[in-house]
């Protein structure tokens, strides 16, 4: 039995009809309609699509109308249209390849924040100080990627190129990482960025949370449109990726965490309230060595941006605080390097390509190849299909 939902999308004390679907801006969910004297913001939805997810009954929604809801969502908690636009963008694209953990998924923490004022929908971040090549920005906790425009900035003034490295303190959760490192390659440049996280992850040998699950992406561009795109947490798996088999209440991988007592954990919910794992897991099969790489983002954005780090962050979904969080980013010229750097970048992705698989049925990939192929897929069905728990899971 549904029931309603406490929202800025509906008022509790409204009389609820069945058969509307609806979205709570706690989260994707499905409930009764809803009277109300503001406007309600409904997402148009496709039952019983043909892309199915594997495990059961998808909900198929076209990319625009993800994205409008969002926005309208957004806005009614008090963002700026640019920043509503902006964060919409990230989150859509994450979905439409394929990391539906950091996409729709995300948006009730976004919402939620902004209602509780820890993240300001309406302020623009300003320079502390730059160079010709590098500059420190101060987010002042709005959403984050409003920020990455300060490193195109330079590029629009006369005689002048974008900065190299760009830091930010006082920032917030900025969705996929490969988003901004893609910008960067669009532009025929070398992109990376980085961002350090709420404390998740148990450093090797350790019992309790200390670390993010700090991601990181590369971009580099390629010929003819093609790219090596990585974009990856240090830590085992994104947090994300168990929030989802918890909802689809299925088990996790084992080296994906730990319980409360630092054990190894393939129940979900366990691995949720206990601790992620590094990349690569136990230290006997070099979880150490993802450990090192969660260090080296900290370094990055911590540290040089001068926002928390560590177990100084926020503890993670918490809206008790501030997230003031700390990001990098990285764009870089080829062409100031030696020629041919699209050339040398084809012909060795091309290579890996045509290499003789070790399974005839499972070719080898690049970085960036999973997530175009997923693209092409929602472009060919005409839609974003989230599993059915996505909707149902605020009920």
């Amino acid at each position: 039995m549904l029931r309603p939902i406490a929202s800025a999308c509906c008022q509790p004390t409204r009389v609820h009809y069945i058969g509307q679907i609806c979205i709570s801006l706690r989260t994707l969910v499905l409930f009764r309609g809803v009277h109300t004297s503001r406007k309600k913001m409904t997402l148009n939805l496709e039952r019983k699509s043909k892309f199915q997810v594997p495990d059961g009954l998808g909900t198929k929604v076209k990319p625009e109308e993800v994205k409008r809801f969002m926005i309208e969502c957004m806005l009614s908690v008090g963002t700026s249209k640019a920043h509503a636009t902006q964060l919409a963008d990230v989150l859509v694209a994450a979905d439409l390849r394929g990391h539906y953990s950091h996409g729709l998924n995300r948006l009730e923490m976004y919402v939620n924040d902004i209602e509780k004022k820890i993240c300001h929908g309406g302020i623009e971040p300003t320079i502390v100080k730059e160079s010709v090549s590098v500059a420190l920005i101060e987010g002042k906790q709005c959403p984050w990627p409003s920020c990455w425009e300060f490193l195109y900035e330079p590029c629009h003034k006369e005689g002048k190129r974008n900065r190299n490295w760009l830091d930010i303190s006082k920032s917030n959760h900025y969705g996929i990482a490969g988003w901004y490192a893609m910008l960067a390659c669009k532009e025929g440049l070398l992109g990376m960025s980085f961002t350090n996280t709420s404390p998740l992850v148990a450093p090797t040998r350790a019992k309790h949370r200390c670390l993010g699950t700090n991601p990181l992406a590369v971009a580099a561009p390629a010929n003819n449109g093609d790219s090596f795109v990585l974009d990856m947490a240090t830590s085992a798996v994104a947090v994300g990726k168990i929030e989802v088999q918890r909802r689809k209440e299925e088990p996790i991988p084992e080296g994906w965490a730990i319980d409360q007592d630092g054990n190894l954990t393939t129940d979900a919910a366990k691995g949720a309230v206990g601790a992620l794992m590094p990349l690569g897991g136990p230290e006997i099969t070099s979880g150490y060595k993802g450990y090192g790489l969660s260090m080296m983002v900290e370094i990055f954005c911590g540290m040089l941006s001068g926002g928390h780090y560590g177990p100084n962050v926020r503890r993670w979904m918490s809206t008790s605080a501030e997230a003031d969080l700390g990001q990098g980013f990285v764009a870089i010229d080829p062409s100031f390097f030696a020629p041919g750097f699209t050339d040398r970048m084809s012909d060795l992705m091309d290579h890996c390509r045509k290499m003789e698989p070790a399974d005839p049925s499972k070719p080898v990939l690049i970085a960036g190849d999973p997530e175009r192929a997923h693209e092409q897929k929602v472009k060919e069905e005409g839609g974003i299909t989230y599993h059915i728990n996505q909707i149902k899971d605020s009920r």
